[in-house]
């Protein structure tokens, strides 16, 4: 009985403030991950974070982010309200404690919330640290609205009444502080929009109303969505693979709240060749796994190999399946609720509790089980793909082997189109993967040898998205791109596995042609990355050129343009009647040009290649180089204003 109480007695008492914040401002790196673009768009996760907290605890169903017409972003929800009272040990309103102590909140008290999300409970203190300005308006409990007003982190007054209200809740509204984030203070609604679906998939039965109020679409009304789902996971995985051809019935879920750590499910098998597994722990993508993880991967080997070992079918196969053999064509989420996570790895985004592992694993383990019984046809299907999967993983050992034996840790030798840099030191280093010999000769001449390397391709590389992984090895180009780069992919334990000791350039430059053709290889070679050299991306070592598409010139002047804006924009500058040469493709600018607009490190512009969201990057690289044509047209329409999309 007194639990019970303790956990609806939500107020100022159940603040506990743990240390302060001195340095947040000195030090935001080490709270939010950096100060660019990531960074920036992790203040919002933070604020939303809260209220799904309180969604989470069943206090909260709906929550409402506006990016405003200043920049600024609104948080609302309808939970129980921030405490408002005075806080006992601070001497101040809980309010304040939230908003100006790092590591204070709910969260920090088990009776409060019995999980939480967030950046590891760093809270929205470090997001009022970070803001020039932060307003925090309560709708409370006793009917009364309170507010109070933050400067980088500071109270500008004491929590004070200015209302009374038959809501309740919490809104937060804060505008970044372009002293620390000095790269950009612009919000994405592409980069939001994804983070509030995915959260609306993971917390079912919240919904999530997200307004851009910068902008208006044709009616005059401001860009809007509303992010509901009923099933979760289920419905996730639906919109994952709607690009890709399912090859059973039903998406396989299960929703276990039994025992210490609630665990929700889904998966389903598709035609493709690749294995996309998805991790969250209280609703934190977890892009490096963990227990959880491997708890779900050894609940699906057992059960699946116990079935095909039982129905036969594998008897005539002459070696041994594999775990990755059983994960080939797979799209699965996992979820779970953990009280007190413990993470690791580099970004630190990998569960280590190990307490997790069994009840994920007997959890994942019984549904795969009942499922196969209740639908041997499924059963089969599924067995007969990962009966494909271990004899294309067969041929592709081989294929991989003939890649490794002749990259440079083989002492084949580089490829022969390879024009090397004489600098030995790889941070120094970049190669540029240029499209074609013309363009890759005009690039020969005009680079810098010191550090600068380049790798001609041919034409339009192999679309790996619908090619089996030993196609992909014995591909010439991407062949010349492992050899190149000197890594190595594949081990016994992890046929997917890329090994970057012996990474050769640590920036490596994509530069096409700014046309349609040239975004064509652009994207497939991202493709190429994004499934076969995932690491490479996610170290930050992929970089795309932005070559001008204009020359603007007028007697002894020229200037370059980048976008049709500029090109007017420079042509009006130098009096109009400017000549305007329309750049089709690298080859049409001479050496000096090229090094000029492209490849001079103090003059160029190069696009970093980050992943924002792995499932939502899974999801796009699958609608633009798979099957399905009404998308992909959708998506071109949508992005590309010169596309052709009758290609």
């Amino acid at each position: 009985m007194s639990e019970e109480i303790n956990k609806n007695n939500y107020s100022a008492d159940s603040i506990q403030a743990l240390e302060g914040m001195e340095h947040v401002r000195m030090r935001p790196s080490m709270y939010i991950g950096d100060v660019g673009v990531r960074g920036l768009h992790h203040l919002v996760y933070e604020v939303v974070d809260n209220s799904i907290d309180e969604a989470m605890g069943g206090y909260c169903d709906t929550i409402i982010v506006d990016i405003n017409e200043d920049g600024s972003v609104s948080v609302e929800d309808n939970g129980r309200g921030i405490p408002v009272g005075i806080h006992k040990k601070e001497g101040v309103s809980a309010l304040e404690v939230v908003m100006t102590k790092i590591g204070a909140g709910g969260k920090f008290d088990k009776d409060s919330y019995k999980v939480s999300g967030g950046l590891h409970g760093v809270g929205v203190s470090v997001v009022n640290a970070l803001s020039n300005h932060l307003r925090a308006t309560v709708h409370s409990s006793d009917g009364k609205i309170y507010e109070q007003e933050y400067e980088r982190g500071k109270a500008l007054y004491p929590v004070k009444q200015i209302g009374t209200t038959d809501k309740r809740g919490t809104i937060v509204t804060f505008y970044p502080d372009d002293t620390i984030f000095t790269q950009s203070i612009e919000f994405s609604y592409d980069t939001l929009s994804a983070r509030m679906r995915e959260l609306s998939f993971l917390n079912k039965g919240i919904t999530i109303t997200f307004t851009d109020k910068r902008e208006v679409d044709k009616d005059g009304n401001f860009v809007s969505e509303i992010f509901h789902s009923d099933e979760g996971l289920k419905e996730y995985i639906r919109y994952l693979d709607a690009n890709r051809e399912p090859i059973i019935g039903h998406v396989i879920s299960m929703d276990s709240d039994k025992g210490e750590i609630p665990v929700e499910v889904a998966l389903i098998y598709n035609t493709s060749y690749t294995e996309n597994i998805f991790s969250y722990v209280n609703n934190i993508n977890t892009h490096e796994g963990g227990t959880h993880l491997q708890g779900f991967r050894t609940g699906l080997t057992r059960s699946l190999k116990k079935y095909a070992d039982a129905s036969g079918l594998l008897d005539k196969l002459k070696f041994e399946i594999s775990g990755d053999d059983f994960r080939e064509g797979l799209t699965a989420i996992i979820s779970v609720k953990v009280a007190e996570p413990q993470f690791e790895g580099q970004t630190k985004t990998k569960l280590g509790n190990r307490e997790v592992v069994s009840p994920v694993s007997q959890a994942v383990g019984d549904m795969i089980e009942a499922y196969l019984e209740e639908n041997p046809n499924d059963a089969k299907i599924i067995v007969q793909k990962v009966i494909l999967a271990a004899q294309a993983r067969h041929a592709a050992k081989k294929a991989r082997e003939m890649v490794q034996r002749k990259t440079v840790m083989g002492g084949g030798g580089l490829p022969g189109k390879l024009s090397d840099c004489s600098e030995q030191d790889p941070a120094k280093c970049e190669v540029f993967l240029v499209e074609g010999d013309s363009a890759g000769g005009t690039a020969k001449q005009g680079r810098d040898r010191m550090f600068q390397a380049i790798l001609p391709l041919r034409g339009k590389i192999l679309n790996v998205e619908k090619a089996m992984q030993h196609k992909v090895f014995e591909n010439e180009e991407i062949r010349n791109i492992f050899t190149a780069l000197g890594v190595t992919v594949g081990t016994e334990e992890d046929s997917k596995a890329l090994n970057l000791s012996k990474l050769r350039y640590h920036k490596v430059v994509i530069m096409c042609d700014a046309d349609v053709d040239g975004s064509h290889i652009s994207t497939l070679i991202l493709t190429f990355f994004f499934r076969f050299m995932k690491e490479l991306i996610e170290g930050g070592h992929v970089y795309i050129a932005a070559p001008p598409l204009y020359l603007v010139k007028k007697g002894n002047k020229k200037e370059y343009a980048w976008s049709n804006d500029q090109r007017d924009l420079i042509n009006q500058k130098m009096g109009g009647s400017a000549s305007i040469q329309r750049y089709k493709g690298l080859g049409e600018m001479n050496a000096e040009q090229l090094w000029d607009t492209t490849m001079n490190p103090e003059f160029r512009t190069l696009r970093h290649v980050n992943i924002d969201s792995l499932s939502e990057a899974d999801r796009v690289f699958s609608m633009l180089m798979g099957d399905e044509v009404p998308p992909r047209r959708e998506f071109i329409e949508k992005n590309a204003a010169y596309a052709n999309i009758d290609a």
